[in-house]
Formats: structure tokens, sequence, C-alpha cells
């Protein structure tokens, strides 16, 4: 079954767009577990415009399926995380002034460094997840940097689906097939929704977990969060 993670950076970008606590980010999280949702995502950057590092302390002791940090291993980030404990890392190439994910890591030219902070979490018992465009070379690299996962940037799906969704998916398959043979679980996230999801799961069946943020907090404006995570859960069936 293929876990759905609920990225909660966006209800704590409204959050501190007021100030205060509403919404509260931490009953959030936890209603989503309460609708649904086997995961809670949070990608806490060093300006703190959305999570905040003490929202990520705050969320440890609450939440009862699986908490996925994700974010560049900057030093702060790294002590963070040792420090949290959280079920899975996802190790993203983020710049200090970026907007959002928008690439993958190159595990090829960045072998060395991405193998020494995936044995530092591993160490911690921590299961590690390389963010990884759909290049089969980049899944395998992410291999030999001891990672446990690797997490399809789908962007350039999404971009495509409406165009030609054979065309779209295509690379992904073959990357997701490249993490099966060499024995790497798989997850996948960014502009995945309701429009796309169900195909993306079709094709790709063996998928771990999928990690949504942007759009299922769109589609809860209409919808209501948990008719929402249910709409979601049943396109992974």
């Amino acid at each position: 079954m293929t876990k759905l993670s609920v990225n909660i950076n966006k209800v704590a970008t409204l959050r501190n767009a007021r100030g205060g606590n509403n919404p509260d980010v931490e009953r959030v999280a936890q209603d989503c577990e309460m609708f649904g949702a086997q995961g809670i995502t949070v990608h806490p950057r060093p300006d703190e415009r959305h999570i905040r590092y003490q929202d990520v302390r705050l969320l440890k002791p609450l939440i009862t399926t699986e908490f996925n940090i994700e974010g560049n291993p900057i030093p702060s980030f790294t002590d963070l995380v040792l420090e949290v404990k959280p079920k899975q890392v996802t190790l993203v190439p983020d710049g200090h002034d970026q907007l959002t994910s928008n690439h993958g890591w190159d595990t090829i030219e960045n072998r060395v460094f991405l193998t020494d902070i995936c044995a530092r979490f591993k160490e911690a018992g921590i299961r590690t997840s390389i963010f990884v465009d759909p290049d089969v070379k980049m899944v395998e690299g992410a291999k030999l940097c001891g990672a446990d996962r690797v997490e399809l940037y789908t962007e350039p799906y999404a971009s495509g689906y409406l165009a030609d969704r054979e065309a779209a998916i295509a690379p992904f398959v073959e990357a997701a097939q490249a993490a099966r043979d060499c024995g790497l679980g798989l997850n996948a996230g960014h502009d995945l929704s309701l429009v796309n999801l169900y195909y993306f799961h079709q094709q790709i069946p063996w998928l771990d977990e999928v990690s949504i943020g942007h759009a299922i907090i769109c589609d809860a404006l209409y919808m209501g969060l948990r008719e929402t995570i249910r709409q979601y859960l049943k396109a992974l069936e």
C-alpha cells in the first residue's frame, strides 16, 4: 500500500502571515492523521518562512504515524533531525533563498557528502531518502551513497501530464524500476494532485509513499480537509 504523507508547510505559511497560532499547525497535523493520512511531512528552511524549527520539536511527540522531515542537510538542519529523530529524513538540495524545491541531487557529484550524511542519520536509526530527478544514474548513485529510499521529483510529470501523460510518466517508470532493481524504497512528491495522482500510482504501483502539501491545502479550501484526504487516499487505492 502506498502511504499518503501530508506536507503541512502551507498551513504554517498561513499562520505566519498574521502571527499568532491560527491555524494551529499541531492540531492540523493531528487532524490529518485522524482523517486517514499515514504520515506528516515538514520542510523547515533556515529563514523559517513556514515551518519553524520549534514546530518540528513540538510536532514530534504528537505524531502517531510516520514523521518525515525534509530539507537541505546544512548543519542546523542536521542537528535538528538528529535531535528530533523522525522516522524518515528526506535530503533536498534547496538553496537558502529558494522558493520551493525545483531539482534533485546530483548523487554522483555529491557522493562523498551524501554518503557521510546518510551514514550519520542511519546511525541514529533514521530512514534516509534522497530527493532525485527521474534519472536512472541519479537513482543508482543514491544507492551507492547508502540511502534507504529515493524520492522522485515529480514536477516535470505534473507539468507534462495534460499534454501527454504517457510521455510524462515514462522517465519516472524507468527511474522507479531502477530503484526497485537496486533495492531502494521509493517515494514521490512535488505538484502531485487529484488531477494526476491516480495515473502516476497506476503506472508505478510499488510506490512506498507520496508526500503532498500544496494541492491538498488548496483542495481543502473547497472540500474540507477530511474529504480532501479521503479523496487522495482513494486515488492511491
